[in-house]
């Protein structure tokens, strides 16, 4: 600053350059010294002389340092939350995907379920469960993306060695900030490329491409024994739940037939959802039935596993026969193979398979057994 010039000229140039320098990182995630000097209108070394400034006053940290022909990058820092986004991950069944949002906000969660659902694109169904936003989709499939009816959605998914990758297209703003700024520091993701052009922030967000499983339990309990199915389920999904291999979705109850004489309480069964790490798969069903084994009061339990996104024609067929009528085992034990179930157990087995068969069913249809199911 010279003799002749005013602080306040000085300040009102610093406010300028870091209005620039966190606008820059909202919308793209970071910035370079080209991209400060062509927005502030300056000389390179003047944009560099601010940048060590606000570097020294703890206002913009180096993002990632200068390699070979690429500058370092740099963002401001903010009072803002590092991310809204818990998790991210991803389970693949042959070319069928899907992508599970886990946020800290029922809000954020309700917005991109909203936008996601409006944009259309590679999205073949958007659904939401409490703070866990998901959505199927299929590699190779891409439909046309209305981003002027929507702020955010994905554009498409493929596969990469051992990792799926989303790209995701926004708008400026808000829902660009997400997908550049907090993203990458969700759990469960392995990176996140930015690209902008052309009025569009594009991400392509990898994360490792988990195997879908469905648990379904029922006749754990005995009359007069004590014992809730619901209970056990849940403590199972909490058993199996490991930081590094198996992600715990949800836990759900689902109403069968209850013309049954020999029911206990409602005739009710549950089922769990996991995203599981390829390598423990062939470990996971004695694991599973190991703890039912123990933990259970009836000797009639029965557990099925399912490793397939979407539920086979077939298996609901039968889901939705199990809620109305009595049906042999010989008709489940048919349907669980043609479908790709493996069971294990007694009696219990029948109403575990009815379980499965009803995973992506919504809750009022899960809790009715009077609702037709939907196909």
């Amino acid at each position: 600053m010279t003799g002749k010039e005013k602080s306040g000229g000085v300040l009102e140039r610093r406010g300028a350059f870091l209005t620039a320098m966190r606008q820059m990182t909202f919308e793209a995630g970071h910035f370079t010294t080209a991209d400060l000097a062509s927005a502030a209108n300056v000389p390179r070394s003047t944009a560099q002389d601010w940048i060590n400034r606000m570097i020294k006053e703890g206002c913009i940290f180096v993002k990632e340092e200068p390699h070979g022909r690429n500058p370092a990058h740099y963002a401001s820092r903010s009072a803002l939350p590092q991310t809204t986004c818990k998790r991210i991950f991803t389970t693949l069944d042959g070319r069928d995907v899907e992508i599970f949002h886990e946020c800290l906000s029922s809000g954020c969660a309700g917005f991109c379920e909203f936008h996601h659902r409006k944009a259309g694109g590679a999205a073949i169904s958007v659904t939401r469960d409490g703070m866990i936003f998901r959505e199927r989709s299929r590699i190779g499939e891409e439909n046309e993306l209305r981003l002027d009816f929507a702020a955010v959605g994905l554009a498409a998914v493929k596969k990469d060695g051992a990792d799926i990758i989303q790209t995701i297209h926004s708008i400026p703003g808000g829902p660009a900030y997400s997908l550049s700024a907090m993203m990458g520091h969700a759990k469960g993701v392995k990176g996140v490329q930015i690209t902008v052009g052309n009025g569009v922030v594009t991400g392509e967000v990898r994360t490792p491409a988990l195997t879908p499983v469905t648990i379904g339990v029922d006749d754990t309990d005995r009359k007069g024994c004590g014992g809730a199915t619901f209970a056990l389920s849940q403590a199972l999904m909490k058993y199996l739940t490991d930081p590094g291999s198996v992600i715990g979705i949800r836990h759900q109850v689902a109403a069968l037939c209850q013309d049954i004489e020999e029911k206990t309480a409602g005739n009710s069964c549950s089922f769990i959802e996991l995203a599981v790490d390829p390598s423990v798969l062939p470990t996971l069903a004695a694991k599973v039935c190991r703890f039912v084994d123990e933990e259970s009061v009836s000797d009639e339990w029965g557990v099925a596993i399912m490793t397939s996104i979407t539920v086979p024609e077939g298996l609901l067929r039968l889901g939705e026969k199990i809620r109305r009528e009595r049906v042999s085992m010989e008709e489940v034990l048919e349907t669980a193979k043609r479908s790709g179930v493996q069971v294990y157990g007694k009696k219990g087995i029948i109403g575990a398979v009815g379980a499965v068969s009803l995973k992506s069913q919504p809750q009022e249809i899960l809790l009715d057994p009077a609702c037709p199911i939907v196909f």
